[in-house]
């Protein structure tokens, strides 16, 4: 029995928000073939010689645009009604415990095995030691990943560990249709990832264990459900936390906004095509540039029209990103408008579900995660559109794959999330895991149950499709770079650092990438 995906519907649906404001008058086998290939990020670090300091009033006024939700969230009738340790909201287990405070321990004795004497058909092959080895060379390729393997290696990873092979074999039983021995698998892993504690790599597998469980049972994915003001408001208080601690929003923001004013050369009148807005607060500081600018030349207030594509599950987000911009344009003398157009309608009806205008120029920003949703067959329409720049933010890793396996998307997820969740550790200076686990259950868990939801999915890898597309790679300035080493001196955590490989520049932690920031053009 294959288990299906949930079906598309192309029906074109009319759910335009809108607003303006005006002043006052190749795919590897495992890990470890990823980790002996040349590294895609060996190159020499940016300079780190005299660098520019970033202004202070700039920084105030972005903070003090991020504040603002609160104020807004109250005005617009979005109450926090939850309780402080309330158990999170997102996770699709029905049987989900609250969740503990995070740790940085982690007892293998915790597993007692289940009786699976109800399952005594399952295959010899899943039962044995020789099948803990199957997956030896992808599960030992993540020794090293946030120090959780212990024990001294030889052969030993298994011993506490053996949830990464059962997570592997379970991602596998999607591309064998094995149902009922997924779930028997499934079942294990229940008994073993309870609970998200421990070390990264540990609850970075109950994520995915969680992701592979909503698709295997057929639940409701997290942004199907109905969105009640108490997880808009743990989303955003998540969001601002995420920002606030870990450099990796704040590079993807300052990346691609300098990329956008350099391909303007100076036009006040800007229209950008956010694929991914998020929620809205990376155009604080696009916005002040923007304001700086006009008042340097003594020009006319600038123009910024902004068309965002949204699910219409996010109706609620919607309204408060628009309030919240249209307050700090207004602060900052800018004319703005925005228009929330509807992925369905995009899918539909491409370039001609986004209004433009004479006079314009216009900049599009793109991510991995909405060529995965939507396709890239899109982006054969970019010419009529005249972009002066196309920008990708890649958050995945720079994982340019096509097809991804169900299989592979686990093993890479693992890598990356365990890095993601590594690094915002090094950033918990006062041992509270509070606030990691409001980023891992409003920010982290959905965009993996996205990546797990996309696997095996055909498609076109996305800089093949940018190629293909007739657009082709520029390099990011040098006062690009400047601003990111200065952002990790703000930042002050060790481990992280800025690459620049060919025309792309990525923040990485230690050896491995996090984020990486390209632009393109005809």
């Amino acid at each position: 029995m294959k288990v299906p995906f949930p079906a598309n519907n192309s029906k074109p649906l009319n759910f335009t928000i809108t607003t303006t404001t005006f002043p006052a008058p190749y795919e590897p086998n495992s890990v470890l073939d990823l980790r002996r290939s040349p590294s895609p990020v060996a190159e020499k670090p940016v300079s780190t010689g005299p660098l520019p300091v970033l202004e202070e009033a700039d920084h105030e006024l972005i903070n003090q645009h991020l504040e603002g939700w609160d104020s807004l969230m109250r005005e617009l009738g979005l109450h926090d009604d939850s309780p402080p340790d309330s158990k999170p909201i997102n996770i699709p287990s029905s049987t989900l415990p609250e969740l503990p405070r995070v740790t940085s321990s982690f007892d293998s004795n915790q597993f007692v095995p289940a009786d699976f004497g109800l399952f005594s058909d399952i295959p010899a092959a899943y039962t044995t030691t020789a099948s803990l080895n199957q997956n030896s060379d992808a599960i030992g390729s993540l020794e090293g990943l946030s120090g959780d393997f212990n024990g001294g290696g030889g052969g030993n990873w298994n011993v506490g560990f053996d949830y990464v092979d059962e997570l592997i074999r379970l991602a596998e039983c999607f591309e064998t249709n094995s149902v009922q021995l997924g779930h028997v698998i499934l079942a294990r892993l229940n008994q073993r990832l309870s609970s998200p504690t421990g070390k990264p790599l540990q609850r970075a597998a109950f994520y995915f264990k969680e992701a592979l469980q909503s698709l295997l049972t057929g639940s409701t994915r997290p942004d199907q459900r109905p969105v009640n003001s108490s997880e808009i408001v743990q989303t955003i208080k998540a969001q601002k936390t995420f920002s606030s601690i870990s450099p990796v929003p704040m590079f993807s923001s300052f990346t691609a906004n300098q990329a956008v004013l350099e391909a303007l050369e100076g036009s006040t009148n800007v229209h950008v095509i956010d694929f991914d807005i998020g929620l809205g607060d990376q155009w604080a500081s696009f916005m002040k540039e923007l304001a700086d600018r006009a008042a340097s030349r003594r020009a006319a207030a600038p123009v910024l029209r902004i068309s965002a594509l949204v699910s219409e599950e996010h109706e609620k987000e919607s309204r408060l990103i628009r309030e919240n911009l249209a307050q700090f344009a207004r602060e900052l003398n800018i004319r703005f408008h925005i228009d929330f157009v509807l992925i369905r309608s995009f899918e539909y009806l491409s370039f001609k579900a986004i209004k433009f205008m004479d006079g314009e120029k216009v900049a599009v920003l793109i991510s991995p995660a909405i060529l995965r949703r939507v396709g890239t067959g899109f982006l054969s329409d970019l010419r009529r559109v005249s972009p002066r720049v196309v920008v990708l933010v890649d958050v995945e890793g720079q994982k340019d794959f096509g097809t991804w396996s169900h299989r592979q998307a686990v093993i890479d997820g693992l890598e990356f999330y365990s890095t993601l969740l590594e690094s915002l550790e090094a950033a918990n200076f006062n041992g509270d895991g509070d606030w990691m686990r409001r980023i891992e259950t409003f920010v982290l868990f959905p965009k993996i149950m996205e990546v797990v939801e996309a696997a095996g999915r055909r498609r076109t890898p996305w800089r093949e499709a940018l190629v293909g597309a007739g657009l082709r790679q520029v390099g990011l300035s040098q006062f690009a770079e400047f601003q990111a080493e200065c952002l990790l001196r703000r930042v002050q955590v060790r481990g992280f650092h800025v690459v620049k490989r060919q025309a792309e520049m990525s923040l990485c932690w230690h050896d491995r990438p996090i984020v990486a920031t390209s632009a393109w053009r005809y």
